[in-house]
């Protein structure tokens, strides 16, 4: 079967939100994939950040 022209799924990049606040240097970011058409809005998910070793919220960006 031919793949549709228009795909349901794109890439979008994941920032730490506590990160920015804290002062601390370097950004932790993450790529994933998400359906636009079941979830139009931004999405935020609890990912690791390796620069403050613990569990923070992930927002994306652009």
């Amino acid at each position: 079967m031919a793949k549709k022209s228009k795909d349901q799924r794109i890439q979008v990049i994941l920032e730490c939100t506590e990160q920015r606040s804290s002062g601390v240097p370097g950004i932790s970011r993450y790529i994933t994939t998400k359906n636009k058409k079941n979830t139009p809005e931004r999405i935020e998910l609890k990912k690791y950040n390796s620069y403050l070793k613990k569990i923070t919220v992930h927002k994306e960006i652009k």
